[in-house]
């Protein structure tokens, strides 16, 4: 039996201030937010409100290291490794997350708003149906 843990809208409105909080702490400016369509357009959308943000890109072949990268989870690693090369300067990005998965190791450009406590699946407001839909 798979864990799941499911997150509401009130948590995300809190993970999103800790993220704009810790975003704001950071010794420079981002002029845009990078995100994937699945996962990240949420919160983009949900930090570039709190950070005064006017330009989200979705889905980019080519990434300035002048925009924060959002997505909603830190898991394997995967997206940040398929991000990473198309990021023009890879070591002035910043990737931003809800979520980073426990036990992981975390590339020192991670800046998440919370740990998972256990390796279960993060089910987010957004992909509830997608979930539900995979289960059957």
């Amino acid at each position: 039996m798979s864990l799941e843990q499911e997150i509401d809208w009130d948590e995300i409105e809190s993970l999103i201030l800790i993220l704009s909080k810790k975003i704001s702490k950071l010794p420079r400016t981002f002029t845009s937010i990078t995100t994937l369509s699945r996962g990240g357009l949420i919160p983009s959308r949900l930090l570039a409100d709190h950070l005064g943000i006017k330009k989200i890109f979705v889905d980019r072949k080519k990434i300035s290291s002048d925009s924060l990268f959002v997505d909603d989870i830190f898991d394997s690693g995967d997206t940040f490794n398929k991000i990473l090369p198309k990021v023009n300067d890879p070591s002035k990005f910043v990737f931003v997350t809800l979520f980073a998965r426990c036990g992981k190791k975390y590339p020192e450009n991670l800046l998440y708003a919370k740990k998972t406590k256990n390796n279960a699946y993060v089910i987010f407001p957004w992909d509830k149906l997608e979930f539900l839909n995979s289960k059957k």
